[in-house]
């Protein structure tokens, strides 16, 4: 079998540029006009294996704009296609569907460019540097993590790293909301358990407060900085001091709860700074000055109106016409900024430090899209496809124990913390878990099922997968054998069908990245890990497919560097998700 020196791009983008130069041919010729755009070519594995090795919509794509009919097109551009060398056939399929069929040395060419590329494998120029904010978890600081966060905090950080590999420059947000009622509620629950630490009878916590234990150190803190000089003083003499203390522990919290996800953020956008530093006022001036904000009357609530309801003069934002199906005020009747407001100031910082906008958002958030979006175009004057921001909202963890719920955490108060989680699983079971649904799709977490040592266990099957390939080189190297392509011709069509599989990862990684989904990772290296072991288990069925031929160390050698590059693809793919590719279990 002829081999090839390795390409320098993955199969997929090199056919890409197959095809865009046989379609450069016929205008040349004057087959095609030269204007015809080609942003929607593809070149992708066929749906049905037995169809091919690549297949191109470009006939289907670009029939109609130059006049033609797609078959037509079709059967002059695989006249082109088939004088690459690689090309074994090429045929036209349905209405105009071209598939390709390469020679073996191509995809053992794309085995070698894996090698040749180790880490590197499957990252990807697309994002040509442009940046991408990400803004994900932007808990309370009302305490420590819980499962409800979790979720949404893994697949912001894998969409943030996924966008890093496909070349995006990315910022990782969290936005603290820190000027809301919630935090003055959490400094009374601390002074409450600091008059506790000095020895005050407080008796139960009271409906309203926040009762978990955590909060406890913090009150004892300052009781032993303060002594008792807050113990007995108004509100007003202590609020802000216990706010600003207790709001900088639970952050701190939370940063630890994060990084046992190994979670880091580069920004902290603090609620109460944004205000301090007139950001709010900054965007109202703004959105006036392009009549985008009103003073009018909001309208009345939907549904039962109470009775003491009277129509009140605010700023409103225009957001129908960007959409949504009213008008929404940005500051209440008290000039108190609402919540939409100080968001659409926060979203307004945010548009002028990176091209796009990407919020991770718990499925309860699903009501405020709309009007967020709206204030997003307005402020950036992008609307439709050239929207610069997307909001991908997550549904909730059920978290259950041999299918029964589990009972909430004593120390948290009411709720099973992120922290207790990672201590019984480990991070990498909680990552890769996350990913295993899309996550607007409801989850169940069963503690039991998701160490289970089965196939059926995604986290593990794809991690087996690498510590069996760790596994067999090691015991390959003590019985004296180690990857070498040399004799890479002799693999076979079992051999090659892995191949093709693990040479869709940087496509993978690129659609992955243009839909903001991550978990398509996940569902690749899924794919890929079965393929593998169902590749093993042939080998315990005929023994002339294993892996280590103890009289043939040149087919030995091949199906070794194979193996190798494998684990490359499924260790390549587990950094992304931010799971370590394990070497042993």
């Amino acid at each position: 079998m002829p081999d090839t020196a390795p390409a320098a791009r993955p199969l997929f983008a090199e056919f890409a540029l197959v095809i865009d130069a046989a379609l450069d041919g016929l205008v040349e010729q004057g087959a095609l006009p030269p204007e015809l755009a080609r942003g929607a070519v593809t070149a992708e594995p066929p749906r049905d294996p037995a169809h091919g090795d690549v297949s191109t919509n470009a006939a289907m794509v670009l029939a109609k704009p130059a006049g033609t009919n797609p078959r037509a097109l079709a059967t002059v551009l695989i006249a082109e296609l088939a004088r690459d060398p690689r090309v074994v056939s090429a045929d036209i399929a349905g209405p105009g569907f071209i598939n390709l069929r390469l020679t073996p040395a191509a995809w053992l060419s794309e085995l070698r460019l894996i090698a040749q590329s180790g880490d590197a494998y499957g990252r990807s120029t697309m994002g040509a540097g442009s940046v991408v904010n990400v803004e994900y978890v932007s808990a309370n600081p009302t305490g420590p993590m819980h499962m409800g966060h979790c979720r949404g905090a893994v697949v912001g950080d894998a969409l943030a790293t996924l966008l890093a590999f496909a070349g995006h420059d990315v910022i990782r947000e969290y936005y603290i909301n820190d000027a809301g009622g919630q935090v003055d509620v959490l400094a009374r629950s601390v002074h409450l358990r600091y008059r506790e630490a000095l020895g005050h009878d407080v008796g139960e916590v009271p409906e309203g407060l926040y009762p978990g234990d955590y909060l406890i150190p913090v009150a004892q803190a300052l009781a032993a900085e303060y002594g008792d000089a807050y113990a007995l003083a108004p509100e007003s003499a202590w609020l802000v001091l216990f706010r600003t203390r207790a709001v900088a522990a639970m952050m701190a919290m939370i940063r630890d709860d994060l990084a046992l996800l190994g979670i880091h953020h580069d920004v902290f956008s603090s609620e109460a700074e944004l205000q301090a530093a007139g950001k709010p006022e900054a965007a109202e001036a703004w959105l006036r000055a392009h009549d985008l904000v009103y003073d009018g009357l909001l309208e009345a609530p939907k549904g039962k109106v109470a009775d003491d309801w009277e129509p009140v003069q605010m700023p409103l934002f225009r957001s129908t016409r960007f959409g949504d199906d009213q008008d929404r005020p940005i500051r209440k009747s008290d000039g108190a900024w609402t919540y939409f407001g100080a968001d659409l100031a926060y979203h307004y910082q945010k548009a002028q430090t990176a091209d796009a906008l990407v919020n991770i958002w718990g499925a309860d958030h699903a009501g405020t899209v709309k009007r967020i979006r709206a204030a997003v175009a307005a402020l950036t004057g992008a609307e439709g496809d050239a929207m610069p921001f997307e909001v991908k909202l997550v549904q909730m963890v059920h978290l259950l124990r041999d299918g029964a719920p589990v009972k909430m955490s004593k120390r948290a108060g009411n709720f099973v913390t992120l922290a207790d989680v990672v201590h019984e699983v480990g991070k990498d079971v909680v990552r890769f878990t996350m990913l295993t649904r899309k996550p607007d799709a409801q989850m169940d977490f069963d503690f039991a099922k998701v160490v289970e040592a089965s196939k059926d266990n995604p986290v593990f099957y794809v991690q087996y997968c690498h510590a069996r390939v760790c596994s067999t080189l090691r015991k390959a190297a003590a019985e004296g054998f180690a990857p070498d392509p040399a004799a890479l011709d002799r693999l076979g069509d079992e051999e090659l069908a892995l191949i093709r599989l693990a040479a869709q990862f940087p496509r993978v990684v690129e659609s992955a990245a243009q839909a903001r989904e991550a978990h398509r990772v996940a569902f690749f290296l899924s794919d890929l890990a079965a393929g593998f072991h169902a590749y093993w288990n042939v080998g315990n069925d005929r023994p002339e497919k294993r892996f280590i031929m103890a009289d043939d160390a040149a087919l030995t050698g091949a199906r070794l560097f194979l193996a190798a590059q494998i684990g490359q693809v499924v260790k390549n793919g587990l950094a992304i998700l931010g799971v370590t590719a394990a070497e042993e279990l």
